[in-house]
């Protein structure tokens, strides 16, 4: 395993957000905040699902959740009923139009991401290639670690 310095850390996080930001500022979100952005990915993405089960895997509390999932609903993208089996229980699903709008989104942002990679130069391109696996391992393996961990 390869320890990495501090300064190479930093460095990669800072490029990370620093491309996340970018993708946010420059692709039209309608007014959603990158929180809901991010929940309703998450619901097209592996819904229907549990209330609880979408709170632990945006890191979001119960109730901050519950806000993001009321603009949601507010704006037609996703719906909230009770679990069948368990009345307590919420599931939530998208709304057909909240397909369409992380589908779009989603091309949107590929799109965008897309013209700047052509820009780069042939050596970077294909350095990146080359270092998709690798970013494809480690988001796996935050994302089984869970939040916070």
């Amino acid at each position: 395993m390869t320890d990495f310095g501090e300064e190479d850390v930093a460095r990669l996080r800072m490029a990370l957000a620093k491309i996340s930001r970018q993708l946010d500022r420059q692709v039209s979100s309608d007014g959603l905040t990158r929180t809901q952005l991010s929940v309703l990915a998450s619901v097209c993405s592996h819904g229907p699902i549990g209330a609880s089960e979408l709170a632990e895997r945006e890191g979001l509390n119960p109730t901050m959740l519950s806000r993001v999932l009321a603009k949601l609903e507010e704006l037609s993208l996703v719906n909230r009923t009770s679990d069948a089996e368990d009345r307590r229980a919420i599931r939530v699903a998208a709304t057909a139009t909240g397909q369409r709008r992380q589908r779009q989104l989603r091309a949107e942002r590929s799109k965008l991401l897309n013209r700047y990679l052509s820009s780069l130069s042939g050596a970077d391109a294909q350095s990146l290639l080359a270092a998709l696996p690798a970013l494809r391992a480690l988001a796996e393996s935050m994302a089984a670690a869970g939040p916070r961990s």
